[in-house]
């Protein structure tokens, strides 16, 4: 299976550098993992992530944007159960 990654942006809203920072820091994470990042333009105030066609985050629902770990750690769960996230794994234990 094919993991793949979503991410759509209003560009009203002007997030394409949110999206674009958000895919380089998942690329980089999981760069044996992800076969690809897809960047979709969107409007009214769209920011969804999705991974593997599972909706991992959408900002109305949430509200707001996720933090990178969180992002980190929903995308790993979803296309790398098994991956060690290092320092963010540690971090949660700890708390």
């Amino acid at each position: 299976m094919k993991n793949t990654i979503e991410i759509q942006y209003c560009t009203q809203c002007k997030w394409l550098m949110r999206a674009t920072w958000m895919s380089q820091e998942l690329l980089t994470t999981f760069n044996d993992e992800i076969d690809a990042l897809t960047l979709i333009p969107g409007t009214g105030g769209i920011f969804k992530i999705k991974a593997n066609d599972k909706e991992i985050w959408c900002r109305k629902t949430e509200n707001g944007f996720p933090e990178i770990t969180t992002l980190k750690t929903l995308v790993r769960d979803v296309i790398a159960p098994k991956k060690n996230l290092g320092h963010i794994d540690r971090k949660k234990k700890n708390t």
